[in-house]
């Protein structure tokens, strides 16, 4: 038996999957969590083989989960579920160590079919996923950019409309250091402007709108 915990926090979908998966011969449906808090202490205290682990739960952005949890667990099969179907996002969860990337609209067989192959050491996409990945192959697009604390607070306050001078007077840091900031995520997202930046950032989890 394979044993699974699924962290999510919207209710009507941990019950669903909790529901439908409970009826698996090969599955063992151990927990399910809705925060990072739960989910970690019950990695803490108890053996799973997979877990399938949302990709943008409301404290945290997951992807930034996958490596220190691989790093306690090693052992541990990570499956990213997502709403999101943008290679950058893909990608950069299977370059953080993620063993699966399912969209959460997939069929009960295509999630079943992930929890298997991954415990026998595969990867697995979606067939969603899969045609993005091919799709892609080839491509300069790397993945979503690794944000330094002070980045995300400047973007997620250019977000919601504030000038250079506003961020720089509730941050505390002169606007020379807010407009270097911006430089760099211009940067980082390898667009022309911070508006592109932004959206690409909302797109990713990254911020939320």
């Amino acid at each position: 038996m394979i044993k699974i915990a699924i962290t999510d926090d919207h209710p009507l979908l941990l019950e669903g999957l909790k529901n439908i998966l409970g009826n698996e011969s090969q599955i063992e449906m151990v927990s399910c969590f809705k925060t990072v808090k739960e989910m970690m202490e019950g990695l803490a205290s108890n053996p799973y083989d997979v877990i399938l682990l949302d990709i943008n739960l409301s404290d945290t952005n997951s992807i930034e989960l996958i490596q220190p949890i691989k790093k306690l667990y090693p052992d541990l099969e990570i499956i990213m579920l997502s709403v999101h179907n943008e290679f950058a996002v893909i990608n950069s969860c299977l370059m953080e160590g993620a063993a699966g990337y399912i969209q959460k609209n997939a069929s009960i067989e295509e999630i079943t079919n992930g929890i298997i192959s991954v415990n026998n050491g595969n990867k697995y996409l979606c067939q969603q996923s899969q045609i993005i990945i091919d799709k892609n192959k080839g491509n300069n697009i790397n993945s979503i950019p690794k944000l330094t604390r002070r980045e995300k607070e400047i973007l997620l306050e250019a977000a919601t409309g504030l000038t250079t001078n506003q961020i720089a007077e509730k941050l505390f840091i002169s606007p020379h250091t807010v407009e270097s900031h911006r430089k760099n995520l211009i940067v980082k997202f390898q667009t022309s402007n911070l508006s592109s930046a932004i959206k690409l950032g909302i797109e990713y989890g990254l911020i939320s709108q």
